[in-house]
């Protein structure tokens, strides 16, 4: 018996397959979190060690990921100010977004250490 719906159109939808998984996911982890106390502080200690390991990595990949971030909102800017010339304008929430992400590239660029403190105090 399959657990893809028919819809009126006669093709199979993925809605209710995906819906059952997730729900059978989020079930099983919160079985094991009621059940095992010891879980939560398994997957701290387990993200505690994968974080270190990551910042060594991203540590030295930092300068190129930054230039690499100016480039792409550069391009986001452009592509703005293109759509602007021919007569489409480009969504709120997209210029608010591209002017937030240009505002903490340009933060963690000129304040890192200030920058790194404001995310450790949020976290």
């Amino acid at each position: 018996m399959s657990s893809e719906t028919i819809s009126a159109t006669g093709k199979a939808s993925s809605k209710g397959g995906l819906a059952a998984a997730l729900s059978a996911v989020g079930s099983v982890l919160a079985a094991a979190t009621c059940c095992l106390p010891l879980l939560p502080f398994v997957l701290a200690a387990g993200t505690a060690g994968s974080a270190r390991l990551l910042s060594s990595f991203v540590g030295v990949l930092r300068p190129y990921l930054l230039g690499l971030s100016v480039l792409l909102i550069a391009l986001g800017f452009y592509q703005s100010r293109r759509a602007s010339q021919c007569n489409c304008k480009p969504s709120v929430l997209s210029q608010v977004v591209l002017w937030l992400s240009a505002l903490i590239v340009a933060i963690s660029i000129l304040l890192p250490q200030a920058f790194a403190d404001l995310v450790e105090r949020l976290l």
